[in-house]
C-alpha cells in the first residue's frame, strides 16, 4: 500500500467540529496504529533526507508527535513551537489573522543556533496561516527551514502559496 493510499484509510472526518459547517479530518487513527504511524514517519524522514536537518520543529499540538518520532528516529532534537504564554524562558512570538480573531506562537529564543537547518513539521496543512507564522518565527529566531511536510495538506485551502518559496511536502494531498 502507498503512504498517501494508507493515509487516507486512518483519516476520520469529524462533521460540525470545531464548529458547524467544518468537517475536521482526525489523524488519531493514524496515530494510534503503530505500523501505520512508522510508515509515516519513515515516509516524512524518506522524502527529506536524513542529511537535510539538524533538528526538529513540531506545531502545537499534533505536530509535536510527529516531530518528536522523527526526531528519535533519526536522532535529532526537537524543538515546540508552542501557543503564547506556554513557554517558561525568553521567547521569540509571531502573530497571525485567524477566521475571527488572531493568535500568536512562540518559540523559545535560544532555540536554534544562527543557521541550523530544521525540518518543521504538522499533522495539516489548511489555509496555511499556523504554518507561515512558524516558518517565519523559526528564520527570525536564527533557524534556516530546510524542509516543511505534513500528513494530510487540505489542497482546496490553498494554504501551500502562503509558504512559498519555501519547501513544502505532504503525504496525502487532498
Amino acid at each position: 500500500m502507498e503512504i498517501a493510499e494508507l493515509v487516507a484509510s486512518k483519516v476520520l472526518d469529524v462533521p460540525d467540529f470545531p464548529k458547524p459547517g467544518i468537517v475536521f479530518k482526525d489523524l488519531m487513527p493514524l496515530f494510534a496504529d503503530g505500523p501505520a504511524f512508522a510508515a509515516a514517519i519513515d515516509a516524512i524522514i524518506a522524502e527529506q533526507g536524513v542529511d537535510s536537518f539538524d533538528v526538529v520543529a513540531g506545531i502545537e499540538a499534533r505536530g509535536f508527535v510527529i516531530a518528536a518520532a522523527i526526531a528519535y528516529a533519526t536522532g535529532r532534537g526537537v524543538v515546540p513551537i508552542r501557543k503564547a504564554g506556554k513557554l517558561p524562558r525568553d521567547t521569540v512570538s509571531a502573530s497571525y489573522a485567524l477566521e475571527y480573531g488572531e493568535a500568536t506562537i512562540e518559540v523559545h529564543a535560544d532555540a536554534f543556533v544562527a543557521g541550523e537547518r530544521v525540518l518543521v513539521v504538522d499533522d495539516v496543512l489548511a489555509t496555511g496561516g499556523t504554518a507561515a507564522a512558524t516558518l517565519g518565527l523559526i528564520e527570525r529566531a536564527g533557524g534556516r527551514v530546510s524542509g516543511f511536510s505534513v500528513v494530510l495538506e487540505l489542497s482546496f485551502l490553498d494554504g501551500r502559496s502562503r509558504l512559498a518559496p519555501r519547501p513544502v511536502h505532504a503525504l496525502l494531498t487532498v
